[in-house]
């Protein structure tokens, strides 16, 4: 059987519920939208974990983090575990990443094994395609040089920003976080690095004698700050313009690094709460449109009908339910409740349109993505092909589910987070039970919240999908099999990570550029 291309898309910090596919009634996602109705579409796909690094290292290793143990930006993913594009590049296949976001595109972490190229739009100097500078040769090689020159002139300022506290604190604070949000890339160059997918595409089909292709592309629009083009923003909040108020709150924000990841001392305002809502939104359909040129450009490739396509998301985003912001502490459904399609004409076409309610854990990606490549590779010796082959999503999409109808999820805080609200709001980690881990478990419609090893939270996500009723008194009973359920799976976890050698730590302190980076990011104080 010839194997087929392979896309994974990740939206990063994408919300399902802010999609149109997904019942979202302000949502401007018209290319989504078609895509899921020329596929499959999960509705109640769950992430492995809250924020970028444990979720990424779960899709990559079909792993939950427990397992992996990659729950810090300065931990390594274990040479034991196979990285799906390590596999595929085994199995004979082009493996190339297009990525946005630093945590995953810049660390060391493990995350860039198996891939033939990996190109990074974050930072004042990303590294991007040759094709893709506007200038003709001899003039490309001329700017590349003098780009080199700028990076190593700009090194003594950023040392400066990596070594001063109070330096640092006020680049997050006043006048300078727009500065270096936007001119260091802080989001990546998004649109741009579509363009430059597009080109790649293109090109590639011009080749002869071509490998199957695995490419994959992390976006990073729907993360703070926001600022979209106006366009965006007159379609979906067209008093914004008008509104000197809300142009105030929404450059307040954008100011202040680190409130996008800290709890809410006290609530969002109305307008904040809106403000905050509709730029996301306005996000969401500016990353939308850009990305009906790749669907358009899929669509007209040679092997289009024998392309999977997988779109997801690494997590989502609180925009101040709950009481929090970001994605650091909770197992809420704004963080953990994520869009998944599925796309692939050749093996799905009668499927077109359908929609899944069974519970899935996006972690299930690695084994969908390795089952339609075919056999697995000898150096995979640690995968079970088996179990890799009982996983994949395609089971589900025909009714035969693996994991009982049930997503698990495990939300390990952040310790450089915790580190910065130590610094600033102390108060709030025990207020705001910052420094607990959480696992949560999706079955059917119910939703089981444990805190510390103790059940904490049960709603019906049903009745009650913006999870504001605690049910867990109301029904014991529930409550008590979902536990059970749960514990196996976390049990289960715990053995696999018995059997996995630790990655090693990374040195951040040597890498004062990687640093500075990472500071602007929240990520470390």
């Amino acid at each position: 059987m010839k194997q087929p291309d392979i896309l994974f898309i990740v939206l990063d910090t994408q919300r399902a519920d802010r999609l149109g596919c997904y019942g979202h009634e302000a949502a401007v996602t018209p290319n989504l939208d078609a895509f899921a109705g020329q596929g499959v579409l999960f509705e109640q796909a769950i992430s492995p974990a809250q924020w970028t690094v444990p979720s990424h290292a779960s899709m990559f290793t079909g792993h939950y983090p427990t397992t992996h143990q990659v729950l810090q930006s300065n931990q390594t993913l274990s040479a034991d575990l196979p990285h799906l594009a390590e596999v595929l590049r085994a199995a004979g296949y082009e493996t190339v990443g297009f990525c946005n976001n630093p945590l995953v595109g810049i660390l060391n972490n493990g995350f860039k094994r198996g891939f033939d190229k990996f190109y990074n739009y974050g930072g004042a100097f990303p590294s991007v395609p040759d094709r893709s500078t506007p200038w003709p040769w001899p003039l490309n090689q001329v700017a590349e040089l003098y780009t080199q020159f700028l990076r190593r002139l700009s090194y003594p300022i950023q040392n400066f920003f990596g070594r001063s506290d109070l330096a640092f604190r006020l680049s997050l604070n006043a006048w300078l976080t727009p500065l270096w949000s936007r001119f260091a890339n802080f989001k990546g160059q998004n649109e741009r690095s579509i363009r430059d997918v597009v080109a790649f595409l293109e090109n590639r089909e011009r080749q002869p004698r071509r490998k199957p292709l695995f490419l994959f592309i992390n976006l990073m629009e729907t993360h703070l700050p926001f600022w979209p083009p106006r366009e965006y923003i007159d379609r979906v909040a067209p008093y914004f313009s008008q509104s000197k108020e809300a142009r105030t709150v929404m450059r307040t924000w954008n100011r202040e690094a680190y409130r996008w990841a800290a709890p809410l001392a006290e609530p969002l305002g109305e307008l904040e709460g809106r403000v905050l809502s509709d730029m996301y939104d306005a996000e969401v359909a500016y990353q939308d449109d850009y990305l009906g040129a790749l669907f358009d450009t899929l669509a007209a490739r040679e092997r289009q009908d024998d392309t999977i396509s997988i779109i997801t998301g690494d997590h989502g985003d609180s925009l101040g339910e709950h009481g929090y912001m970001g994605h650091a502490f909770v197992a809420y459904q704004e963080l953990l409740h994520v869009p998944l399609l599925v796309h692939w004409p050749r093996r799905l076409a009668e499927m077109a349109g359908t929609r899944i309610a069974t519970p899935v854990s996006t972690r299930r990606v690695f084994h969908t993505l390795l089952d339609a490549s075919g056999k697995l590779p000898e150096m995979a010796t640690r995968l079970n092909p088996a179990a890799v082959h009982n996983l994949t999503l395609l089971n589900t999409i025909r009714g035969r589910d693996p994991e009982q109808g049930s997503a698990y999820a495990e939300v390990y805080p952040p310790q450089n987070f915790v580190k910065a609200i130590e610094h600033r709001q102390p108060e709030l980690l025990e207020k705001f039970r910052c420094l607990s881990l959480r696992r949560a478990l999706v079955r059917d419609t119910l939703k089981l919240i444990q805190l510390d090893d103790e059940v904490d939270e049960l709603f019906d996500l049903k009745r009650d999908p913006l999870e504001l009723e605690n049910v867990l008194a109301q029904r014991p009973a529930d409550a008590a099999a979902l536990e059970e359920h749960l514990e196996r799976v976390a049990s289960a976890a715990t053995r696999r990570q018995e059997n996995v050698t630790a990655g090693s730590l990374l040195d951040l302190e040597g890498d004062e550029h990687l640093l500075q980076r990472l500071r602007g990011l929240g990520y470390i104080e």
